[in-house]
């Protein structure tokens, strides 16, 4: 019988359970599921998030694959002991949560309703631009941005894709490199960052890229909170050259309460909630990665470590 180790923590253990129970069922895979391990060695696979019970992947000797339940796996890639097999989570439930969030806060910005919402006084009968004369820069094009883009894509913005090396996405505009992402930024209205947390995407978006942008710009980000040089950001809000910053990751996290991105006027916080890993359809990503790997079949979602992601 195939030994599962939930390793994802005790407060998730409750949550996963009976999801992963029924999962493996559905898959035709023979399990015993199991939040702790009293003989490492007979583990087949792990279930993991950043916190749980394993940081020392050593005991494990014979696990065939680690599966992660997070989209971002920057937290346990660079794990020394960390020799198995890793597979991070694309969930389409977090796919269709991240498009929601992504698409909310865009026409949010882009229809202006901040201010109808605050109740300005007055009124100024001005209608907000079309979306198809509204460019919106996707920057990261993996399987989250991409969802993303086409989603806005289809409601008619113009949406100019940019990855760090060049990708073709035959229904996107696409572009890449130091070039491709100045073309983008000096072009786009709102820019939505959702790449992976890695040193090459590490302040990405600094003072002299932020100052690409055209004035009143919009800044959302779902991604990762490196993504973005927090004291250039506030600097280009305060200055008046950027119109607003929608966050939904931080450097840290919870967001302590005298961050100055609490107070902010021009800063919106949600709290990290742009793309949750949903219990019930995570559970069957990681029943058919077991499947998988229990039939000799290639897993899906493998990271690439020497990439981070």
């Amino acid at each position: 019988m195939t030994l599962v180790l939930f390793a994802a923590g005790a407060r998730r253990w409750p949550l996963y359970r009976d999801h992963l129970t029924d999962a493996l069922a559905e898959a035709g895979v023979t399990a015993r599921l199991v939040s702790e391990a009293p003989e490492p060695e007979a583990v087949d696979y792990i279930v993991f998030a950043p916190g749980g019970d394993v940081v020392d992947f050593t005991p494990y000797r014979n696990a065939k694959a680690v599966l992660g339940l997070w989209a971002g796996v920057e937290r346990i890639v660079g794990n020394a002991t960390l020799t198995q097999p890793l597979c991070r989570m694309v969930d389409p439930a977090m796919t269709e949560g991240m498009v929601e969030w992504v698409t909310g806060h865009v026409l949010r910005h882009h229809l202006g309703l901040d201010r109808w919402i605050r109740g300005e006084p007055g009124w100024q009968q001005v209608a907000p631009p079309l979306a198809r004369e509204r460019t919106v820069a996707m920057l990261g094009l993996g399987e989250l941005g991409a969802a993303a883009a086409r989603a806005l894509a289809g409601l008619n913005f113009r949406v100019l894709g940019w990855s760090r090396s060049e990708k073709r996405l035959a229904d996107l505009e696409t572009h890449h490199g130091e070039a491709g992402l100045e073309r983008v930024l000096r072009e786009a209205g709102i820019v939505v960052t959702l790449l992976p947390a890695t040193p090459e995407t590490e302040n990405l978006l600094d003072a002299r890229r932020l100052a690409w942008l055209p004035p009143g710009a919009v800044v959302l980000n779902p991604g990762r909170g490196t993504l973005i040089d927090d004291e250039a950001l506030i600097a280009a809000l305060d200055a008046g050259h950027l119109g607003h910053a929608t966050l939904d990751v931080f450097r840290i996290e919870p967001l302590p309460d005298d961050h100055p991105f609490r107070h902010h006027p021009k800063v919106t916080v949600t709290p990290h909630i742009a793309a949750e890993t949903r219990p019930a359809s995570a559970s069957r990503v990681i029943a058919e990665n077991i499947r998988r790997g229990e039939a000799g079949e290639p897993f899906l979602h493998l990271v690439d470590r020497s990439r981070g992601y």
